[in-house]
């Protein structure tokens, strides 16, 4: 028989020498350039035959997006025996991603579906609950809390007299994922059994400022109401802050200081977009289309990076690298 040092020790083997130098997921990334590559240079092709057009464009990206992220956090997660802790919240966080994700897919869907297409689409949810289910066994509540969570956020979704804001509603997901996974890693098999190295942290850091940069820049108007001295007092300030909380949170991977280091940058870039008279009409896009990216590499799902390419690509030319130095 086997005991848990075995096991242990199994698994740390288990691992070669390049591995140990860079995470699993940025290899799966540089063995996924070639999709990157044709998916960059065929978009037009791959966008015409699904008949995406920039006013479909945006609800679709986001839809599938949810859609994967909801299959991701139920499919792709571990045991909960895995856990370092006994006592964790970690099923309260997936039954909050479930509900956040079905209430945005079927806030865009089933008011919307077509009448063809509702038995394949019922099915296929009856499936899911099943999945959803048998993911979440670890106690007799288990199983409810997580088809409740769902079936509460159909409901919802369902009756709700518009849809969730496409942009804000996925990086809602989008960062309630992330949090989860610095929560937990080893539920997520993100790490080496739980242990993050440096890469892991600056991805993940990379997640959380794509996100809440996407949001100052798509959210707060440009007014150049603020004096040019008082600005630049007050943005130094902020770059300490920020660098000081994007250190701290590298030593302690901690929700809070992770958290409050988003706080800081959503300030910084929120006060630089109030401060500009003007900023580029289509630079918040990009950084959405740079985030979904990124998040697709950290969870190893490259459709959504795929998606997020295809969003790039389906974007007016900005001067992007301009309107983001005048953000940093």
């Amino acid at each position: 028989m086997l005991n848990d040092i075995t096991v242990v020790q199994s698994a740390l083997s288990a691992f070669n020498n390049a591995a140990l130098l860079a995470p699993a997921f940025l290899w799966s990334a540089l063995l996924a350039i070639p999709l990157f590559y044709i998916v960059y240079f065929c978009a037009p092709q791959i966008t015409s035959y699904l008949k995406w057009n920039r006013e479909n464009f945006l609800g679709r990206t986001t839809v599938w997006t949810a859609i994967l992220t909801m299959l991701w956090v139920v499919l792709f997660g571990g045991n909960y025996s895995v856990l370092r802790d006994n006592l964790s919240v970690l099923p309260m966080v997936t039954a909050t991603i479930v509900f956040l994700c079905s209430l945005f897919v079927s806030s865009h869907i089933l008011p919307h579906s077509l009448p063809h297409r509702r038995g394949i689409f019922w099915f296929c949810t009856m499936v899911f609950i099943a999945a959803l289910a048998l993911s979440d066994t670890h106690a007799w509540w288990g199983p409810l809390l997580q088809v409740g969570a769902f079936l509460l956020g159909v409901g919802l979704g369902y009756i709700s007299h518009g849809k969730m804001r496409p942009i804000a509603g996925t990086i809602l997901i989008i960062m309630m994922v992330t949090v989860a996974i610095i929560m937990q890693p080893e539920f997520f098999r993100f790490g080496q059994l739980g242990s993050l190295t440096l890469a892991h942290l600056l991805f993940v850091l990379l997640i959380g400022i794509s996100a809440v940069a996407t949001l100052a820049t798509t959210n707060i108007k440009p007014s150049g109401k603020i004096s040019m001295g008082i600005y630049i007092k007050l943005k130094w300030l902020m770059r300490v802050i920020c660098t000081l909380g994007a250190a701290l949170f590298i030593l302690t991977e901690g929700v809070p200081v992770f958290i409050g280091t988003l706080v800081a940058v959503f300030i910084s870039f929120g006060m630089s977009v109030w401060h500009s008279p003007a900023i580029s009409e289509h630079f918040g896009d990009k950084l959405f289309a740079i985030l979904l990216t990124t998040f697709g590499i950290v969870t190893t799902m490259p459709t959504i990076s795929a998606l997020g390419i295809l969003y790039w690509t389906n974007i007016p030319p900005v001067d992007f690298w301009g309107a983001a130095r005048r953000l940093l």
